[in-house]
C-alpha cells in the first residue's frame, strides 16, 4: 500500500496518521480537510474557548515540529465528494482526484437543524472552531437571552458557559428527562438539575414549533404555544453523519459507515475512525456509532492495524467513557447503561451533586457515573464488565 488518503482532519483522521506511522508505515500519506484549519480539539469549543479564556492556537493538536515528523500531505479547505474504490480514487470539490491505495473514512458528522433557521441571524449550532467563534462573538455582546434546544451534553455545556457570561438562559428539551437515554432516569434528572440549581430554566417534555423573527431570531415558539424571547437560540438536537460522499462506492452506510470490530467496511481498503463509523462494540456487540474523545483515538490505533495488514484488529475491550464540565462540576461516566442496570450512590451523595454511582446488571458493575470525585471514578472505572446479554443500548 504505497498511499493512503485519510478524509477528515479531525482528531480521530490524526490519531489514525499518528498509528499508521507509529505502526511503521512510510508511505504517502494524504490528508483531506473540510475546514481550512488544522486538526484542534473541539471539547473546549462550548466551554473555555466559548468564553474567550482561549484562542484558537491553544486549541492545536499538533505542532509544526510533530507535522514534520508524520510527514504528511495536507488538503486543507477541500471536501470530498466520491469515492471509487475500482479507480482507487477520491474526488474533491471542483473535480480534482487524489489517487490513492487505502482509504481512511473520517468525516464525522455534521449538526441537525431547525426547519426555517437556514439565513436566519442569531441560530447557531456548535460543532466547528468557525461555529464557535460566531456564538462566541455574539455571546460576549451585552447580556443577551440566550435560548437552547436540546438538554444533550453540547447544549448543556453551551448554557453553563453563557450562564457564568451573565446571559438569561433557558433549555428546552422534548424528551420528559434529560439525558436519560444515557444516563437512566434517576441519574438524568440528578445531572439536569444542575440548570436549575444555577438559576437556568429548563423546560422539558415540549418540543419547538418554530423559529420567530425576520432577518433575526427574536423568540422561540414550542408546541405548547408558549413563546420565548430570544437574542440569541443555540440548536443542539444531534448530528447526522457525514457519508453522502460515500454514495455508489460500495460502502455500506446505515447511520454511519457500518464497520466490523477492526474498523473494515465492506470495501477492502478502507476503514472508517470517529463519530462516522458504526462498528460492534466489545461491551455489547451491537452496531454503534460513539461519539466520543477518547472513542476517536483508540478505534484509530485498531484502524491502522487492520489497513495496513488487511486482517480486521481486535477492538481493546474498554469501556466507552466520556465527561462533560457543566457550572463548576465534571461529570464522568463510563460503560453502558442496560435496561433493567440500576445505579447505586457508593460514594458521597446526590444532594452535594458530588458522588460515585455505580450501575449493576445482574450483580456484575457494568457503568460509573461520577461527579466531582475523580479518583473514586478511576477507580471503579477499571472494574466495569461487558453487558452480559445482547441488549441494545444507546451510546451516542
Amino acid at each position: 500500500m504505497r498511499s493512503i488518503t485519510v478524509v477528515g482532519a479531525s482528531l480521530a483522521g490524526l490519531s489514525t496518521v499518528r498509528a499508521l506511522r507509529a505502526e511503521g508505515y512510510d508511505g504517502e500519506i494524504v490528508v483531506v480537510g473540510e475546514e481550512r484549519h488544522a486538526p484542534y480539539d473541539r471539547p473546549p469549543l462550548s466551554k473555555d474557548f466559548l468564553k474567550g479564556e482561549l484562542d484558537a492556537d491553544a486549541l492545536a493538536l499538533g505542532d509544526p515540529d510533530e507535522y514534520e515528523d508524520l510527514d504528511v500531505h495536507w488538503l486543507l479547505g477541500e471536501r470530498a465528494v466520491r469515492l471509487d474504490p475500482a479507480a482507487r480514487t477520491v474526488t474533491l470539490t471542483g473535480g480534482r482526484q487524489v489517487r490513492t491505495h487505502g482509504v481512511v473514512v473520517a468525516t464525522g458528522a455534521s449538526p441537525r437543524t431547525l426547519p426555517g433557521s437556514d439565513g436566519l441571524a442569531g441560530v447557531h449550532t456548535l460543532r466547528t472552531l468557525d461555529d464557535a467563534l460566531a456564538l462566541r462573538t455574539e455571546l460576549l455582546t451585552g447580556l443577551p437571552r440566550l435560548v437552547v434546544i436540546g438538554a444533550g451534553f453540547i447544549g448543556a455545556e453551551v448554557a453553563s458557559t453563557a450562564h457564568r457570561l451573565g446571559a438569561h438562559v433557558t433549555v428546552v428539551e422534548a424528551a420528559d428527562v434529560p439525558l436519560e437515554r444515557q444516563l437512566g432516569r434517576e441519574m438524568g434528572l440528578v445531572c439536569s438539575s444542575l440548570h436549575t440549581d444555577h438559576g437556568v430554566d429548563l423546560l422539558c417534555g415540549t418540543g419547538v414549533a418554530e423559529l420567530l423573527g425576520g432577518d433575526r431570531v427574536t423568540g422561540v415558539r414550542l408546541a405548547d404555544g408558549r413563546v420565548l424571547p430570544a437574542d440569541i437560540v443555540v440548536v443542539g438536537v444531534g448530528v447526522r453523519p457525514n457519508t453522502d460522499w460515500l454514495a455508489g462506492s460500495g460502502v455500506l452506510v446505515d447511520d454511519g459507515v457500518v464497520c466490523d470490530t477492526g474498523c473494515a467496511t465492506t470495501v477492502p481498503g478502507v476503514v472508517a475512525v470517529g463519530d462516522v463509523a458504526r462498528c460492534p462494540h466489545p461491551f455489547t456487540g451491537r452496531h454503534a456509532r460513539v461519539e466520543h474523545w477518547t472513542n476517536a483515538t483508540e478505534q484509530a490505533k485498531t484502524a491502522a492495524r487492520t489497513l495496513l495488514t488487511g486482517v480486521s484488529a481486535p477492538a481493546p475491550l474498554t469501556a466507552p467513557y466520556f465527561w462533560s464540565d457543566q457550572y463548576r462540576t465534571r461529570i464522568q461516566f463510563a460503560g453502558y447503561v442496560a435496561p433493567g442496570a440500576e445505579p447505586e450512590v457508593v460514594e458521597g451523595d446526590l444532594d452535594s451533586r458530588t458522588f460515585t454511582a455505580v450501575y449493576r446488571y445482574e450483580g456484575d458493575p457494568v457503568a460509573v457515573l461520577s461527579l466531582n470525585q475523580p479518583k473514586f471514578f478511576n477507580r471503579l472505572r477499571r472494574t466495569l464488565v461487558p453487558v452480559p446479554v445482547p441488549v441494545a443500548v444507546a451510546v451516542s
